[in-house]
């Protein structure tokens, strides 16, 4: 116990007043002291605690992300994509591709090289779909199935320009890596057939409140999906809707009208040539236009006379 000395004065008196005060502001100071550097410490076990949930929430977003496309992954993370049962309609263009004669490919194969081809092709395939845009809907075995026009839309022309430019580098790269697996010993190397529709569909979140899928559906998806199967070996083949969406970027060719199950009425096809300006670059065309004027010469017809007669024919017409 503190004792108080005994005062006989009253400057004796101020003195140890005096004194009393300055050992209390001290530990005033001492108290005040120890609470801030308890304080900062707290916050920095805390700063230390919120970085390691940064780093752990983050992680777990990339793993995610392997699992959705992306245009959905950025569209959930951002708030604008509902996570409810809902649906609506748009017009989208609809991305097939499969594998010609998969299971015949496979029954010769290991199963550890199937493994790694297929995923290696599956690997480059989405590369390609992802740096233009589309949203990859689904693996189903060999296929893929994808679309342009949700959650994010450039106008139906761009989206199914979008597309076909995306299949055609599909179709180029698939080339590439035939010579590479050939070079591998691949006997019967994977050959790819592309069916692209455009059409209204059902886009949306389908399934129940605790587990959902993002997809499609409708008559247009399944006309995709069947047009595939009619396309040539390394082909690429379109609608008349997607056709007349492209025309002025893409050339095609109408082919003979396919009958597709489901479909009452067979359906306009047209055979993907390429795109103008590669065509063009590389001598198989001679395109040009004017305002009230198109001319388009397919050079590898092998009709050039004909070509040149037909010509010469528009232009007697022009200057009669």
């Amino acid at each position: 116990m503190y004792v108080l000395p005994a005062i006989t004065s009253m400057e004796e008196a101020m003195a140890t007043m005096d004194t009393i005060h300055r050992n209390l502001s001290w530990l005033v100071v001492l108290f005040a002291m120890i609470a801030i550097s308890a304080g900062f410490i707290e916050l920095r076990r805390t700063q230390i605690e919120l970085t390691e949930k940064n780093e752990l929430l983050a992680q777990l977003s990339a793993k995610l992300g392997k699992f959705l496309a992306p245009q959905l992954y950025n569209s959930i993370f951002t708030g604008t994509h509902t996570t409810v049962v809902a649906a609506k309609r748009k017009k989208l263009t609809i991305f097939f591709s499969d594998i010609a004669n998969f299971t015949e490919t496979a029954d010769s194969l290991e199963s550890e090289e199937l493994t790694n081809l297929l995923n290696q092709y599956l690997t480059e395939m989405s590369k390609i779909a992802v740096s233009h845009g589309a949203t990859i809907d689904k693996y189903v075995g060999d296929a893929i199935m994808g679309f342009f026009g949700d959650p994010a839309s450039r106008g139906s022309k761009e989206d199914a320009i979008a597309c076909i430019k995306m299949s055609i580098a599909m179709q180029r790269r698939m080339r590439e890596l035939q010579l590479k697996w050939l070079d591998l010993g691949s006997e019967k190397p994977f050959q790819l057939r592309i069916g692209v529709n455009t059409g209204f569909c059902t886009v949306g979140n389908f399934g129940s409140e605790d587990r959902l899928d993002y997809t499609i559906i409708g008559n247009e998806v399944n006309l995709a999906a069947r047009l595939q199967s009619h396309a040539e070996l390394g082909g690429i083949l379109v609608t008349h809707e997607t056709s007349s969406l492209i025309k002025d970027t893409i050339l095609t060719e109408e082919q003979v009208a396919v009958s597709v199950k489901g479909f009452a009425q067979p359906v306009r096809a047209y055979r993907v040539v390429g795109i103008y300006d590669e065509l063009e670059k590389d001598g198989r065309i001679i395109r040009e236009e004017r305002d009230g004027f198109r001319l388009l010469v397919d050079l590898t017809k092998g009709d050039q006379a004909g070509a040149i007669a037909a010509v010469e024919n528009v232009l007697a017409r022009l200057k009669g």
